[in-house]
């Protein structure tokens, strides 16, 4: 097969992983900047051009999207929609997973658990919103947040109070979450190709931090998943439309509660944590599924 990876830097490590795991099997494997791409709109003739040439060879993609060029980046993966390529994620999925508000609204309607959370218009009433969320600390994210940026504890009502006029007066939407003490600075990502849950972490903050991401210096183990920790991972990523994401959720004194999911996950974490070949699981989704 002829299988593309969108993504701005080929050096990635989850990106050079998906180009070595594909290569072994055969395929030929291409990594494209899709802010570099010409996306042509004609009738019955959708296309893309790209480095002096069009793009009509191509049999599958692998978006690999960063938060920064959401928008242009589904652009081109919907173009490859209109193409008839077959593409592990959909644009409509990916831009369903980057609205946090729209993804935990779809999430919660479906019976999965999550932290209680506030959504509100620039509102003047703090009080009011913290007491919706159980009382402080409570957790402040910006909409647009990733790797554990715009994500802020607020320990008292008058920290909660400045953080939220901080935002409001920059005319960012947030949404305010309650803190799960019970987590301890501690939260799992599942690993879903297909449907199936191919890996599972633990990732721990530092001391101190109360955000786990591996980007600002948290630990991941491996970690044997729940029943219901597996039962939501699978279910979030039905929810969403994800065949291939990552799923973050907390360990709370109620079950498993889902943070976010995520529909480009990095693998290096996850593939040194729990040793297993995740990139190539992706590049075997592919193979059984391409059309």
């Amino acid at each position: 097969m002829n299988i593309v990876i969108l993504s701005r830097n080929a050096n990635l490590y989850s990106t050079s992983r998906l180009v070595d795991e594909g290569e072994k099997r055969g395929h030929d494997i291409e990594v494209i900047d899709p802010l570099k791409c010409d996306i042509i709109i004609e009738k019955e003739k959708p296309t893309i051009y790209y480095n002096d040439r069009y793009l009509d060879y191509v049999d599958a993609i692998i978006p690999r999207i960063g938060a920064s060029v959401t928008f242009y980046g589904c652009a081109v993966v919907r173009q490859f929609e209109m193409m008839n390529v077959f593409t592990t994620v959909a644009s409509d999925a990916i831009l369903r997973s980057r609205d946090k508000l729209r993804s935990l609204q779809r999430l919660s309607k479906v019976g999965i658990g999550m932290p209680k959370t506030v959504f509100t218009n620039y509102s003047r009433d703090v009080e009011e919103v913290i007491d919706h969320v159980g009382g402080v600390p409570v957790i402040i994210k910006l909409l647009e947040g990733t790797q554990g940026l715009g994500v802020v504890l607020a320990e008292s009502k008058n920290a909660a109070e400045s953080v939220l006029e901080a935002f409001n007066g920059l005319q960012a939407r947030v949404i305010v979450q309650e803190y799960i003490k019970e987590a301890k600075g501690a939260d799992i990502r599942a690993l879903v190709v297909d449907g199936h849950v191919v890996g599972a972490m633990k990732r721990q903050g530092k001391e101190g931090e109360f955000r786990s991401n591996l980007h600002r210096g948290g630990t991941a183990d491996i970690i044997k998943l729940s029943e219901a920790e597996l039962k939501v991972a699978m279910k979030a990523a039905r929810a969403l439309k994800l065949p291939v994401c990552g799923v973050d959720m907390l360990q709370s004194e109620r079950g498993p509660l889902l943070l976010e999911v995520n529909s480009t996950p990095g693998l290096e974490g996850i593939e040194t944590a729990t040793g297993k070949n995740i990139a190539k699981s992706i590049i075997t989704y592919l193979e059984r599924n391409r059309k």
